[in-house]
């Protein structure tokens, strides 16, 4: 690490722990939190970022005691730490943890739940504080909801109470305007965190430093030097066990309105006042809210999707889609989807957004693609340049975290010829950044009250908005379904989406 980097670090405030709480996990027995939020739970207590007045309540169907929840969690935190666990941390944290067992449509469960929260706050666990974690399916989250609301837990006296709300949110714009309001006649839009995972990397929230902090990009960050943007979500896993619940999502239903929106909110957003909550989303939300809406027409043109055969994905056999378990033979939802997009403000006009994300894909990879435009050509007519480097900058979100930037320079020799160089910034190489799941700092921010990372109501409608119209077009003309193999870089029709416009993709490798 080279000086100036150690010395902006080491400048930095360690954060402090959130205040006494409370964290109690609907649909406890879930791979989610086994997976993901018990050891990003783990791993905040590691950092000291936990309260000392901390306590984790399960709630789920199965019939355990605290003993028997306890040791279920320590076993799920040993498969699935993302780190070595310390014996005495990991003791610590689970002293906390306790369980309460009954149906999420059962009054007498958010009893059960309330007489174990006013026992906790008794004995100074916590101070009344709590944080409503819907580890559920998403057809139970105005049920829980309103039990919550009608068990009088949702007040806020003396105390806050938070809730987190997992995707999906919603299916389409109709169920996501049903869904907010379901959940706002219960609790104010200040109370409720609707999580996007991607927002808690790195990465992802690098890129308003990168834009922001920086006099180096900002200045070129519009129409006037940008010539497109690319965003990738590639994916190596197939549907694996999913399929009865993905054959009614799809991939433009499962990564198009949360996860690539937050790319393209972050990439071309306004700059904020402040980097306060409301600041950032609300430039958040004009960005998605600027995207050109698509009629049928368009939909159908600018938008490809696609489904995986049978094929190889790094080196293992993976079968059609339509063989896997829970799937329609003649299922058409799309397990690949990309389209063209533009965004209706002075900043972008005439830049176009292409996005695409797909299952069983060459491999694992998210990142955002900045292509510059070409400089003029006619200094370079009379040496021997076939084609100048294109100018790239590209965020590699995951898994590699880290950015590059590709221009031109000369090749050594007695000639003018030129040649596409790299610089290359890896975190792994400026910072010791612990492992982790993702969810830890959306997570303390949650128990801090910052909302920064989570979507608002206006944001979520907005990008229903966009994908609504694609949803309709697809249900009026149910054509255009084309075909991948595993292990490919998509389909064909995706590489002539850009080529109409003297584009082509980044590869995925």
């Amino acid at each position: 690490m080279d000086v100036a980097a150690g010395e902006s670090t080491a400048r930095q405030d360690k954060p402090r722990a959130a205040d006494p709480c409370a964290f109690v996990i609907f649909g406890v027995a879930g791979d989610l939190t086994k997976r993901l939020l018990v050891p990003a739970l783990y791993n905040l207590a590691a950092e000291r970022l936990l309260p000392e007045r901390f306590a984790v309540v399960g709630v789920a169907r199965a019939e355990l005691s605290d003993r028997q929840f306890r040791e279920a969690m320590g076993s799920a935190l040993h498969e699935f730490a993302t780190d070595k666990i310390s014996t005495e941390v990991a003791d610590r944290l689970l002293a906390g943890f306790s369980y309460v067992c009954g149906d999420f449509d059962d009054d007498a469960t958010y009893r059960r739940l309330g007489d174990r929260l006013t026992e906790l706050k008794r004995k100074s666990a916590i101070e009344g504080n709590c944080l409503f974690y819907l580890a559920t399916p998403p057809n139970v989250f105005t049920t829980v909801a309103a039990h919550l609301g009608k068990a009088g837990l949702a007040r806020e006296e003396h105390a806050w109470r938070r809730l987190i709300v997992e995707k999906p949110f919603g299916t389409d714009l109709v169920s996501a305007r049903e869904l907010n309001t379901e959940l706002l006649s219960i609790f104010s839009e200040h109370q409720i965190y609707r999580i996007d995972h991607y927002l808690g990397k790195e990465t992802v929230q690098n890129i308003m430093v990168l834009r922001f902090a920086n006099g180096l990009f900002e200045p070129l960050w519009h129409r006037d030097h940008i010539d497109h943007v690319q965003i990738t979500v590639a994916e190596t896993v197939s549907v694996e066990n999913r399929g009865k619940f993905y054959d009614r999502t799809g991939a433009l239903r499962d990564m198009v309105p949360n996860h690539l929106f937050q790319l393209l909110s972050l990439t071309a957003m306004e700059p904020p006042i402040c980097f306060e909550a409301n600041a950032v989303r609300t430039e958040k939300g004009k960005a998605i809210e600027a995207i050109h809406r698509l009629n049928v027409q368009k939909a159908l043109s600018q938008v490809v999707r696609g489904q995986y055969t049978a094929g190889c994905v790094e080196g293992k056999r993976v079968g059609a889609y339509r063989d896997a378990e829970g799937v329609d033979r003649n299922s058409m939802t799309e397990t690949f989807v990309a389209m063209r997009l533009m965004i209706d403000n002075w900043r972008w006009a005439g830049v176009p957004f292409y996005l695409r994300t797909g299952k069983a894909l060459a491999r694992r990879k998210t990142e955002i693609v900045i292509k510059f435009k070409q400089a003029p050509y006619a200094m370079f007519r009379d040496t021997p340049v076939e084609r100048l480097a294109q100018n790239l900058l590209v965020l590699r979100i995951q898994p590699d975290e880290g950015a590059s930037l590709q221009f031109n320079a000369k090749v050594p020799g007695p000639s003018i010829r030129t040649g596409g160089v790299q610089m290359d910034f890896q975190y792994k190489d400026y910072f010791d950044a612990a492992p982790s799941t993702g969810y830890e700092t959306l997570i303390y921010d949650c128990m801090m009250g910052d909302p920064t990372l989570f979507r608002r109501t206006d944001e979520i409608e907005s990008g229903w908005r966009v994908v609504q119209p694609i949803l309709d077009a697809w249900r009026e003309r149910n054509e255009g379904l084309t075909w991948y193999e595993a292990g490919s870089q998509g389909p064909r029709a995706a590489a002539e989406l850009l080529a109409r416009d003297g584009h082509e993709w980044r590869p995925i490798v």
